[in-house]
This record gives C-alpha cells, structure tokens and sequence, in this order.
C-alpha cells in the first residue's frame, strides 16, 4: 500500500509530490496530462524566473525534481476513488491501487469560446487568446482588448482588465442582460458592451477577429470570461463536500471533509494561480506526512 496516492500532474500535484518523496513517503502520482499549466505559452507572473518560462517546461522541470526523490508517476488517469479498510482505492481502469491517504490536484478546464480547436490554440500560443488577467494583464498594457462573457462574471473581468488598458470591450456571447449598476460601473469605466452573437473567428493581421451585432471587430487580446469546469467529481463521489460551483471544501491545512482526502490548486476554491497552487500543496504534504507520523511514527 503506498503512503499517498496524488490525482494531478499539475503545479499543485508535483508540489506535493517532491514534499512527500523528500519526508521519505511511498507517493503514487497519476497524471492524465491535462495540467492546465501545459498551456501556458510563457508566464512572466510566476516568481524567479524574469526572462518567463513556458508551462511544458514548468512541468518537465517539476517531474524531473519529483522523481529524482522517488515519486512514481504514472501517465494515466483516474476513474474511481472509495474509502476502503482505513485508506483508500483508486480504480484506473480495471486495476485498482490501494493508499492510506490521496490528494486530489485535478484542477479546472476553462469553457472555451465556440471557435475551431486549432485556432483556438494558434490563437492562444500568440496571446490573441488569454484567460487568465492576474497572471497576464501586464501583457496587455494600453493594447485594444476585448473580454468575451456576460453577467457578473463577464462584467468583473472587464473591470479587472480596465486598470491595465484603457481600451476594453465586452462582448456578450448572445445578449447582455446586465443589471443597472453593473451597467453604471461599466459605463463609468469606459468599457464599451456588445452583444453577440459571435461568429467568424478569425486570426487577421496579428489580431483576433470576430463578427458581432456591431460588426467585425480586432483586438490584440481576448479573455474569455465563460467560467470553467472544476474536476472534484472524483472526491464527490468518494463522499467529500463541495461548494454549489463544484469546488472542493476544505480547511486551513487542505483536509476536505472525507477523513484522509486532501485538496490543492484550482479543485480547491481560492485564487488560481500556480503560485497559490504550489503553496496549499506545501501545507497538504506536511499535514499528510504529520497524520501518518501520527498513525504510525516514521522513523528511519
């Protein structure tokens, strides 16, 4: 049985995985490569590296470190998790894998803007496509940028990206039915409102262009701002709590409510940053490490 099975091959997966090897942990990692890390072109946001560093490489580095110390890591992904005999089982398929605690680091998959797989990526390797303005709205400074998205969430985006530039448009993906004073705040700010529906994506003279009810418009920049899908179905299922969004509940030591399951990064509710990411898994390994010492003392 091993010491701790991690679900997620991302920043806050391999965080935890190198702390669990280094406290001398029998650690299993399952990664399905999904990471949304791996699509980052370059990040300039992530600390110690001033020139910026692309996600793969981010990743690739982060692997090398924690199998240097032991961990397992297994290109697969997840199917099933149960409490069972005082741990846990993780199914991969028809195998099962058998751990006295697991850490669940699946992340999000952002809801992506109804355009062509490959211009969407072409798009997104360029910065026309972005998703993320706390990591990457520096980039954008007193560029013509748009934010794709409605409601709250479209008009707190826009609002967000208005302290970079002063240029920001916000396209809704049909109809913008915003309420009065997000209207106002909106108004205020500068920030033009339009209403789809969007069709004709295109890459055109180094922009992202698109058609609307205003007509064919570029930007230098997009951010979707359609939500995202957060990956806890497996702790659910297991029995752990979420919130009404589907991100995982859980304390100040990263303990979800299932006894023995843990959570780090974007499953988790909180900022969504690698660097975040990264540092709920630091305090997940060290209290999975102090619990099992707890169980049974881990001396050499």
């Amino acid at each position: 049985m091993d010491d701790c099975i991690i679900i997620g091959g991302g920043p806050a997966g391999l965080t935890a995985a190198i702390y669990l090897s280094r406290y001398h942990l029998k650690i299993r990692l399952f990664d399905c490569g999904s990471s949304r890390a791996a699509l980052i072109p370059c990040t300039h946001n992530h600390a110690g590296y001033p020139e910026g560093i692309s996600g793969l490489d981010l990743l690739a580095a982060m692997r090398a470190q924690a199998e240097k110390y032991g961990t397992v890591r297994e290109a697969a992904k997840v199917t099933g998790l149960r409490v069972q005999d005082g741990g846990f089982a993780a199914w991969i398929g028809n195998r099962e894998v058998r751990a006295r605690s697991v850490l669940l680091a699946t992340g999000v998959v952002n809801h992506r803007p109804p355009m062509p797989d490959a211009l969407h990526d072409a798009a997104l390797a360029r910065g026309q496509i972005r998703y993320c303005p706390v990591c990457d709205g520096y980039e954008v400074t007193d560029r013509r940028v748009a934010v794709y998205g409605t409601g709250e969430h479209g008009a707190r985006e826009a609002l967000f990206v208005r302290s970079f530039t002063k240029d920001v448009t916000l396209i809704a993906p049909d109809r913008h039915t915003l309420p009065a004073e997000q209207l106002a705040a909106l108004d205020a700010a500068g920030i033009a409102c339009i209403n789809g529906p969007a069709t004709g994506w295109a890459l055109e003279d180094g922009r992202i262009a698109l058609s609307t009810a205003a007509g064919r418009l570029a930007f230098d920049s997009l951010y979707p701002a359609l939500g995202s899908h957060i990956r806890s179905e497996l702790a659910v299922e297991a029995g752990a709590r979420a919130d009404s969004s589907g991100c995982l509940e859980v304390d100040d030591h990263q303990r979800t409510s299932l006894p023995g399951l843990f959570a780090a990064g974007d499953v988790a509710k909180g900022l969504d940053q690698i660097s975040h990411a990264m540092g709920e898994a630091g305090v997940a390994a060290t209290t999975i490490r102090n619990m099992l010492n707890a169980e049974a003392p881990l001396w050499r």
